[in-house]
């Protein structure tokens, strides 16, 4: 049986429950719908979306799914036109057996906002099979001297179906010494009496045959039939009984087989074959039969199979004694079954989701049920994750739980993958457990740009280079994965790039010169460039790249003129500026200043 459920003991669960409005706590309605046993597959059941006050399309927009108690596919959606249709045909007996009514709970999960709509299904009997008598026919040994009115009770049949297409009454056919009396047994079932109206005379009549019918309340109604036949016997024998009418006794669930469960015993005060007395169970079920053996001799009842207490909590036995002379007594025994912590909890998972896109807020990973099949604190379970990770277990209604983010996740800064294990464990004694592991796989969003290992970069060339020189290499990274982290560099009219790939299998470009650099046109220049990444749209990073072109000796040095006149007055001083001259190297330019000078002349620049 399903017990209770506790909420996971970390603070940070209680605060989710006023913190998050995005999901639905509690269950949302509560629908009660109807159907008939043994339709065809795909039958209506009802227009959900109606139902529920749903707009056109919001099923098929919120994700709309039904899941049912059992874990099985009993009922399908169609969420373009919110039908609800049987997924299979439905066996009312096979679905609930005798218990009526047959209900089947489901539910409705929605998510955007997240929310559970609980309903049921009640599905509905037709008469589909008749009463059956386990014997063909009983023989019933009464002594002739037994007083009118008195009942025997008589073994009564078994109908699959339910309610009033289950058994309504017995009648036997017209005869002068018995008629049918309906009781009802402590199960809720009814079964046959036969009371004797006029006393019987064995010297007359030995036995009597007699037809006992069972009907059903159906329309029209089915019936069973099985013969009676009584044997009279003479007025000095006495029936056997037994030493109490009722015995009780309490088994726990996990009994080995072949453990004795009772011990009955009846006398006899007869003597000789008449006090011989033999054992059998009377009117019981295949349920019991197919549990329980009796020894026919000694009025042991020993365990056929296992007792499962989440099956069958009690069992209600009767036993027969019957001696040499065919006179009988009945007796019942009731075995209490006892639970013990022998299921661990189970999880089923109801809608699951592997990726989580980074950045996303409080997003719902996972729903599932929860449930033991013990009871008492065998049943009670807790739930929880492991510490220290960025993720949430929600407890909703009928036992559910939602998984879902505490917010937005950084792939980059954190982890791309998180390994997530769900622990379920019971209270019982030994405590039980059920594990489920999920992999949460985190998307990337294209959140961050490439960024050059360097703001600057600067590289030295000598002019006068040759087309296609390789000058340096540069190189951009981004934190993204994928296409979002795949990096291509913009052109430009210097140079060229060509793509190298590194040890760890990242590219790189690296730099050649598209023209020859002349330093006495352009000492230094400075470009920018750029870098995108492959998202949508692209994210781009720059680095500045400064070119210093060094000299080398190409140009000669010319003078601004070819030939200089100049004139000189005798009798100058020592060191008198005779003429500044100046001479030009590629863009540099060189000044003399010429002097007089013993023997006549001599250079010196300006300012020396």
């Amino acid at each position: 049986m399903e017990a209770g459920m506790l909420c996971c003991p970390r603070q940070r669960q209680v605060l989710f429950l006023f913190l998050f409005g995005g999901v639905s706590l509690a269950g949302s309605g509560f629908g009660q719908y109807s159907v008939t046993e043994e339709r065809e597959r795909g039958s209506f059941v009802v227009n959900l979306a109606k139902d529920l006050g749903l707009g056109d399309g919001e099923l098929v927009a919120r994700g709309a799914r039904v899941v049912s108690d059992d874990n099985k596919q009993h009922l399908l959606l169609d969420p373009q036109s919110g039908d609800l249709l049987t997924n299979e045909k439905l066996d009312r007996e096979k679905l609930c057996g005798l218990t009526e009514p047959c209900m089947l709970h489901f539910q409705i999960l929605m998510d955007n906002p997240f929310q559970i709509y609980r309903a049921e299904l009640r599905v509905s009997d037709i008469n589909d099979h008749s009463p059956v008598f386990r014997d063909q026919e009983t023989v019933l040994k009464i002594l002739e001297n037994t007083a009118e009115g008195t009942a025997f009770r008589l073994e009564r049949a078994e109908d699959s179906d339910g309610g009033l297409n289950g058994i309504q009454s017995y009648t036997i056919n017209p005869n002068p010494f018995f008629h049918i009396k309906i009781s009802d047994s402590d199960e809720g079932m009814i079964y046959p009496e036969l009371v004797l109206d006029k006393a019987l005379d064995r010297e007359k009549q030995h036995e009597l045959s007699l037809t006992l019918t069972a009907l059903d309340g159906g329309s029209p109604p089915r019936s069973g039939t099985t013969t009676v036949r009584i044997v009279i016997l003479d007025i000095n024998d006495n029936a056997p009984q037994f030493s109490q009418t009722i015995y009780e006794t309490q088994a726990p669930e996990n009994i080995p087989v072949g453990s004795l469960i009772a011990k009955v015993s009846a006398g006899d005060v007869d003597s000789g074959v008449n006090a011989d007395i033999s054992y059998s169970f009377f009117d019981a079920s295949e349920d019991i039969r197919a549990t329980f053996q009796i020894n026919s001799f000694s009025g042991e009842i020993f365990l056929i199979v296992l007792l499962d207490y989440e099956l069958v909590k009690s069992y209600k036995i009767n036993v027969q004694a019957m001696d040499g002379g065919g006179l009988t007594a009945t007796c019942t025994i009731l075995v209490e079954v006892l639970d013990i912590n022998d299921n661990p909890p189970e999880l089923i998972m109801s809608s699951l989701s592997n990726h989580v896109a980074e950045n996303s807020p409080e997003t719902v990973l996972a729903v599932f049920r929860i449930k033991d099949r013990d009871s008492g604190e065998n049943g009670k379970m807790h739930c929880y994750i492991q510490d220290n990770l960025p993720f949430l277990l929600k407890p909703s209604v009928e036992n559910f739980y939602i998984l879902m983010t505490e917010g937005g996740l950084d792939r980059e800064k954190s982890q791309a993958e998180y390994y997530i294990t769900i622990t379920v464990a019971d209270l019982g004694t030994p405590r039980l457990k059920t594990q489920h592991n999920i992999t949460v796989t985190v998307s990337d969003v294209n959140d961050n740009a490439p960024a050059f290992s360097q703001t600057t970069y600067t590289l030295r060339v000598r002019e006068n280079n040759s087309p296609a020189l390789h000058i340096g290499s540069v190189s951009a990274t981004d934190s993204d994965a994928g296409a979002n982290a795949q990096v291509t560099y913009s052109p430009n009219p210097y140079f060229h790039l060509k793509s190298q790939e590194s040890d760890d299998g990242r590219k790189y470009p690296e730099l050649f010169l598209d023209q020859s650099l002349d330093r006495e046109k352009e000492p230094e220049f400075k470009l920018t460039i750029t870098a995108l990444d492959g998202g949508s749209p692209p994210r781009s990073g720059t680095a500045l790249v400064r070119v210093l072109v060094l000299d080398i000796n190409d140009n000669a040095p010319e003078f601004e003129r070819s030939v200089y006149e100049v004139q000189v007055p005798e009798n100058s001083p020592l060191d008198s500026l005779v003429i500044r001259v100046s001479l030009r190297s590629g863009s540099h330019v060189c000044g003399f200043d010429v002097c007089g000078f013993e023997p006549l002349v001599r250079l010196s620049e300006p300012g020396a």
